[in-house]
């Protein structure tokens, strides 16, 4: 099977209440990941954009972005979901033979949207979107039951938020680089028990551009130093309904970084840093136990060794993670240009030091009902 490389990597700042239109914010990205692989968007022969039409509030979402992409007489499609999965696709696409370079570019606008009244309509209408659930208040029933599965506090969850705003400090992108304690986290205001403001992620607006090349491509258009190789990727669906579903199992993750790990040919024991979905402060323990990082229901020991921490065994979330920065559609495809950015060693303050295999994780449905896991190296 050919290989596919990442060549080209465009972030936006992100931030809250940006005043760019979802094409300006495409534009920006766009045009940055071409600059970075070093070529013109004449080398792009197809499009994917990961996009909504719920959070733009328009059909069709991506047809709002297809010039500013550089889709103008070329082919795109729509991946709605995490960027992760829009990865998937565009690799997919180069693949199949098809194509040979493939923009994909996610954008959100959370500042625009009602997050609560759109996470509640992916529930059951009959009966379980009438009784008000959304993405805060169901990640609060998983919470709760990770903790009671394996005897966890609230203090345990704080501590990832703390390390996470914490490693926002080093990445000028960032929403909310932060100096704070459990403390804070603990008096911060209750959202939905045991979930406070500080275990949550913000609001964010971004956008985040890849370009992803063929072998034959990649090697004609790019330095062996921009290319970073997808060496493996899994993903798997876990059921729809929440109470067909223990919360506190991550089967469909394990199946997922089973799959990643086994093409990659590597396991966890051999990655050197880990984005880590955590859109929620305890999610990043329980993935990181589903990705084979930690037996389950250790991964808060674990953190409090330091073993997680930026400069620690293994570094998760250098960038800040989604507690500092939440582009919903955006997050898993930023966290692949973090990895990308380390591996190349370009990662600026927040390096990882000698990077040659990176872990990027991203989520979709409530309470990661699926998940997409990725591997990356040199």
């Amino acid at each position: 099977m050919e290989r596919v490389a990442v060549i080209g990597v465009g972030q936006t700042k992100y931030e809250k209440g940006k005043r760019e239109t979802f094409a300006e914010l495409v534009f920006e990205v766009a045009s940055k990941a071409l600059k970075d692989a070093g070529i013109t968007v004449k080398e792009v022969d197809n499009v994917v954009s990961v996009s909504s039409d719920f959070w733009d509030g328009r059909t069709i979402s991506s047809m709002a972005i297809s010039d500013a992409s550089g889709a103008f007489g070329k082919d795109i499609s729509t991946v709605e979901g995490d960027g992760t999965f829009g990865a998937l696709y565009g690799m997919m696409r180069i693949l199949s033979g098809s194509f040979g370079v493939t923009m994909v570019v996610a954008h959100h606008k959370g500042t625009e949207s009602n997050m609560n009244g759109i996470t509640n309509t992916c529930f059951d209408p009959l009966v379980e979107r009438k009784l008000g659930l959304d993405a805060v208040s169901s990640a609060a029933l998983q919470a709760r039951r990770y903790m009671t599965a394996y005897g966890l506090s609230e203090e345990q969850f704080a501590m990832v938020s703390v390390k996470n705003h914490g490693n926002a400090k080093r990445n000028p992108l960032a929403m909310l680089p932060m100096d704070i304690t459990v403390e804070d986290v603990m008096n911060s205001p209750m959202l939905a028990s045991p979930l406070k403001k500080l275990d949550c992620s913000p609001v964010t607006d971004g956008a985040c551009a890849l370009v992803l090349a063929a072998e034959r491509n990649a090697k004609k258009l790019t330095t062996n130093k921009k290319r970073v190789w997808l060496k493996g990727v899994g993903h798997c669906t876990d059921a729809y309904r929440l109470g067909d579903r223990d919360l506190a199992d991550t089967r469909a993750l394990k199946e997922a970084a089973s799959k990643a790990y086994e093409m990659a040919g590597v396991g966890p024991g051999d990655v050197d840093i880990a984005e880590v979905y955590d859109a929620f402060s305890y999610m990043e323990l329980m993935w990181l136990e589903g990705l084979g990082f930690c037996d389950d229901g250790m991964a808060a020991e674990y953190l409090e060794r330091g073993v997680f921490d930026f400069g620690g065994e293994l570094p998760v979330n250098p960038s800040g993670g989604r507690l500092s920065a939440n582009p919903v559609q955006v997050a898993g495809l930023a966290s692949m240009a973090e990895c990308v950015l380390q591996l190349r060693g370009a990662a600026g303050k927040r390096q990882v030091k000698g990077a040659e295999t990176a872990l990027a994780h991203g989520i979709n449905g409530m309470c990661g009902q699926s998940h997409c896991v990725w591997i990356l190296g040199k």
